[in-house]
């Protein structure tokens, strides 16, 4: 039991600095302030292909990854249409859903088994409100957010098909090991013969 609970408890340092180091990047809190944020963020696992959340539900939570894969994707005539993958070290969840709490117009899966940190939306708000360091932060954060999501419409509505092919392997080489060509296909809107094509045509 001793050693259980020494080893947890390095576990639990381990995965404070990780994250500490990961908001240091977006922008710096006193380390008091966010000691006491980083406090509401709980452990949470999730089996590999589980629904985190589905379409018209209200997502609660904002999450850390610290393992694993996810996926949002929401269906087309029945066809799944991937609009993002999540990984360490990001958030994952619907964001637009959990800032404005209201429901999702999309699915979050696992693609594989998935450990995270989790934080809900009350008390999310409770210390945004106590701290103005942790609203500076977030607010950054969702700018970083905007900008992402810009660069990702621009790609898929001016770039030809090769071009955002290259770029991708360029940016996430990583997420062909990880992430099934299918899903990696329709992430990039194209068909997964396409994909397959590029492939073996472009070096990586």
């Amino acid at each position: 039991m001793i050693i259980y609970v020494c080893c947890f408890f390095i576990l639990a340092i381990d995965q404070t600095q990780v994250m500490k180091a990961f908001f240091d990047q977006i922008h710096k809190v006193e380390e008091e302030i966010l000691d006491e944020y980083l406090k509401a963020w709980q452990p949470y696992e999730v089996p590999k292909k589980t629904i985190m959340t589905y379409e018209g539900d209200v997502e609660r939570y904002m999450y850390f990854v610290l393992e694993g894969v996810q996926k949002s994707y929401y269906l087309n005539n029945g066809k799944e249409q991937i609009i993002a993958f999540t990984y360490f070290p990001s958030f994952s969840g619907i964001p637009e859903s959990f800032l404005t709490q209201s429901p999702s117009k999309y699915f979050l899966t696992t693609i594989t088994e998935s450990k995270f940190l989790r934080i809900s939306f009350e008390e999310h708000q409770r210390l945004l409100k106590a701290y103005r360091p942790i609203e500076t932060l977030f607010r950054k954060a969702t700018e970083l957010l905007l900008i992402d999501m810009l660069n990702r419409y621009f790609e898929m509505t001016v770039l030809d098909m090769e071009t955002r092919f290259k770029n991708f392997t360029f940016r996430s080489p990583h997420l062909l090991q990880m992430v099934s060509q299918k899903d990696l296909a329709s992430y990039l809107r194209m068909d997964a013969s396409n994909f397959s094509k590029l492939m073996g045509k472009i070096k990586i």
